[in-house]
């Protein structure tokens, strides 16, 4: 089994990527010159960090498999090695979109497949 990376976006940024056909980036992965992703026992730390009580947000798994070369794990918080995307996601390597809805404590509620 593939082990997902993961990129939480805005809902409306994702529809507009699955019309191009690709994802360039959200705008601190722009800024950045890479895409940000996180691994699956990454995914909520990001979440809170980043995203805390944001809305309209999606969770979109990625085969990590499918980019070659231009993923690398480099380190960030703590030394922590996280996948960055050095090009642009191309929507065949997507294995899934879900929403990520606020839970009633205000947290983001993941699905029960992620770790």
């Amino acid at each position: 089994m593939t082990q997902h990376i993961y990129k939480i976006c805005p809902q409306q940024m994702w529809r507009e990527a699955e019309k191009a056909g690709r994802f360039n980036g959200a705008p601190v992965d722009l800024a950045d010159g890479y895409i940000h992703f996180s691994a699956g026992a990454q995914v909520r730390e990001t979440a809170a960090r980043h995203f805390a009580g944001g809305r309209d947000l999606v969770l979109v798994a990625v085969d990590p498999a499918q980019l070659g070369e231009k993923l690398r794990w480099e380190p960030s918080r703590g030394g922590a090695l996280f996948p960055h995307l050095y090009g642009s996601l191309p929507m065949s390597a997507v294995r899934s979109v879900r929403p990520l809805a606020l839970g009633p404590n205000g947290s983001h509620v993941f699905p029960a497949d992620i770790p």
